[in-house]
């Protein structure tokens, strides 16, 4: 698809990307919301912006595993599906969470998850890379899964 022809009005591309960001939260969540609960519940001494590079690597590394998994359900060989899932997605993983880091940083000091930020970081972690998503599947016709 050319670049004149490109538009952000197709119904099917917003629903086909936000289904991929979707699991591209969920898997993020997953790392990111692990290791800020594992440094609230076990009071370590650690620095906050240390807490909160470790969630953001850990997050990137449990999407990268649960995408890897979805598409080697889809036939892709394990390197295939790894090379895919990382390379692919890895801006729309890194703006996702950066955001939703830096939600939880402005709304509670950071590294602390309770019942009302963690709804927050979620829709701040999906609205963030929804649009690139869009992009690149419309203009590429690349998508994780």
């Amino acid at each position: 698809m050319t670049a004149t022809t490109f538009h952000w009005r197709c119904k099917h591309t917003w629903k086909k990307s936000a289904k991929n960001t979707a699991w591209c939260v969920i898997g993020c969540s997953i790392g990111d919301f692990g290791t800020i609960l594992f440094f609230q519940l076990t009071q370590i001494p650690f620095p906050l912006m240390g807490i909160m590079i470790l969630a953001i690597i850990n997050g990137l590394i449990t999407s990268i595993i649960l995408e890897t998994f979805i598409l080697i359900r889809q036939n892709f060989s394990f390197i295939g599906a790894l090379k895919t899932a990382s390379g692919m997605s890895l801006i729309s993983m890194l703006s996702m969470e950066i955001t939703m880091n830096l939600t939880d940083y402005l709304l509670t000091g950071g590294a602390i998850l309770n019942w009302w930020v963690i709804p927050i970081m979620l829709i701040v972690g999906f609205l963030t890379p929804w649009p690139y998503n869009y992009w690149r599947l419309k203009k590429f016709g690349m998508a994780c899964h």
